[in-house]
């Protein structure tokens, strides 16, 4: 693969396509690679466009630029396995979502981790109308140089790994814990998806996995709930209670393995016989 944070584990004829979130990197998502590789699958985490560079390579891309990352490499996986499925953290669930309305063909199942349709956790300072203006203020050039800093618990509740991913995160190393911050121009971007996926939402016929932190620092669980309501396949929850916004990272991870393996394990033992018969 092209970067060296993007990963490919070989397993069986089951994929697992695996999408990090905005300003994110693939290493967000590589311990549950990892868990889903020991379980049987084949897992592959794909590098977003724009994302684990600088600032201005983040700045050079769109949210259409990022959906198409994700295409290629389901696309790329799809030829090398039986079943698909497709997993995302935080902005990265809303182009797993986006994948599995646009190619309901490609998707089996979808796991669906920390939503972000809108940042209002507890932790974010701003919500509501201004977000709601960002997509305005790019057109109009407004804050094009302005950055939102991330502020603690960035996500993390465990408190060891908090300072581990919080001190690589502002040491400039892009590539191991992404970047500090959002610019405004990215989250203009980031808005624009939402309602783009928002808008989907019924043509999702897959089967969604939804997982979602109760006490979630920068997604409330409002998120979570709207996929559930709005999407068409079956559903099922997943609420952590001893994680924040990262839950592939924090203390919950083991237990988000274990349910999203056995869920994607499920629906491709009932596919089996549908396939055949086809």
């Amino acid at each position: 693969m092209s970067n060296p944070t993007e990963f490919r584990f070989e397993g069986g004829r089951d994929g697992v396509l695996l999408i990090h979130g905005l300003t994110g990197t693939p290493t967000e998502m590589r311990i549950l690679g990892k868990g889903l590789n020991r379980a049987g699958f084949t897992v592959v985490g794909v590098r977003l466009a724009g994302h684990c560079g600088t600032e201005e390579d983040l700045l050079a891309t769109t949210w259409e630029d990022w959906y198409a990352s994700v295409e290629a490499a389901a696309e790329e996986l799809r030829g090398r396995v039986d079943r698909v499925f497709v997993a995302g953290l935080s902005m990265g669930a809303l182009l797993a979502l986006r994948l599995a309305a646009v190619r309901p063909d490609w998707v089996d199942g979808v796991g669906v981790f920390g939503a972000t349709f809108r940042y209002d956790g507890w932790s974010i300072p701003w919500t509501g109308v201004f977000s709601f203006m960002l997509p305005l203020f790019k057109r109009l050039g407004i804050g094009k140089n302005r950055v939102f800093i991330e502020q603690p618990p960035y996500g993390i509740r465990d408190e060891r790994l908090r300072a581990q991913v919080s001190a690589a995160m502002f040491s400039g190393d892009s590539e191991a814990a992404g970047l500090p911050g959002n610019p405004w121009d990215a989250l203009a971007e980031m808005v624009k998806l939402s309602r783009d996926v928002r808008r989907r939402l019924p043509d999702v016929v897959a089967p969604c996995f939804v997982a979602h932190a109760a006490d979630d620092d920068v997604a409330s669980v409002a998120n979570a709930d709207l996929v559930a309501r709005r999407v068409s396949g079956p559903i099922e929850m997943l609420l952590l209670g001893d994680s924040y916004h990262m839950i592939t990272i924090d203390r919950e991870r083991r237990m988000l393995i274990e349910r999203t393996a056995d869920f994607f394990s499920r629906v491709a033992r009932d596919a089996r016989p549908a396939r055949m018969a086809a």
